[in-house]
């Protein structure tokens, strides 16, 4: 042995290959993981908005359970047409079992006033209408698709699934967001690359009360943004100002000149008098650096 050599072998780097195919195998043993646990149930409903994770968790639970799952959207004004247009596609596409139902949390003073709790409030009313649509359909077990990333962030709305006792597959399994999305392009799904997505009354910043006028203005200016062929963005609301985020891929053909005319033409025939691009982009949850450290 010589002087400078070292007794342990150094382990050889691992490729952009081997990263690649760590990364599918244990994406598809956590998928193993969560279909024999979902396959456990009798039955159950699952919380449905039409997204990535809900729709992965959808299909997940069909797939095992056939019609002994269902999936349940929930009608609100803080649900988009879009949304709901979105949602109405992917179960006709994949032919699952889903019902529309009504949820009330706009006669909650608590989720109007839009504190930092509302999420809370949100969740806490749609588990209600779920555990009472379970009880009259014979359900067994109701989920809903927080994954293992969105521990990392601000959701009050956890705890009312806790209370409700509502289950988490995703977190059980530990799924991560681009291991679901992975999961869904595998199994051929539309809304694996969909993009992220919220209830519009996550563009209002805590304290100015939520209202379906106000969330009616959001809306109208957001379907501009994608008339005009943007995919990644939100019309934050702050008073009679538009402040948009835009993904940073798609900020620069948002400054330009003429595109930014017609983007401050739309938003202000949706309702406001002011409007401005956000140069930091689009960012998930921006209004939560509001909040004082949790």
């Amino acid at each position: 042995m010589t002087e400078h050599s070292n007794p342990v072998a150094a382990a050889p780097a691992l490729t952009e290959t081997d990263t690649a195919a760590t990364f599918d195998s244990a994406a598809i043993e956590k998928e193993r993981l969560l279909l024999r646990a979902l396959g456990a149930f009798d039955s159950i409903l699952i919380a449905f908005s039409g997204g990535a994770d809900s729709a992965y968790l959808a299909w997940a639970a069909h797939s095992v359970l056939g019609k002994r799952a269902q999936a349940i959207t929930a009608l609100s004004p803080s649900f988009s047409q879009h949304d709901r247009d979105h949602a109405a596609d992917f179960v006709r596409t994949v032919g699952l079992q889903h019902e529309f139902i009504e949820t009330l949390e706009f006669e909650n003073p608590a989720y109007v006033a839009n504190n930092a709790d509302r999420c809370y409030h949100c969740k806490d009313e749609l588990f209600e209408q779920m555990e009472s649509f379970a009880r009259r359909r014979n359900f067994t077990a109701i989920a809903y698709g927080i994954n293992a990333d969105d521990t990392h962030d601000f959701r009050p709305g956890h705890r009312a699934a806790h209370e409700h006792r509502i289950l988490a597959p995703f977190l059980d399994a530990g799924l991560r967001k681009d291991e679901i999305r992975f999961l869904s392009r595998c199994a051929g799904l539309p809304t694996w690359d969909r993009p992220a997505s919220a209830c519009l009354s996550s563009r209002i910043p805590y304290g100015i009360a939520v209202t379906p006028e106000l969330l009616g203005k959001v809306e109208r200016a957001e379907a501009v943004l994608r008339e005009l062929g943007f995919r990644q963005f939100r019309v934050r609301v702050h008073n009679e100002l538009a402040r948009i985020e835009i993904a940073q891929d798609e900020l620069e053909r948002g400054l330009e000149s003429a595109m930014a005319e017609k983007i401050a033409r739309g938003v202000k025939a949706a309702g406001f008098a002011f409007v401005t691009l956000d140069l930091e982009g689009y960012r998930q949850g921006s209004l939560n650096s509001l909040l004082r450290p949790y």
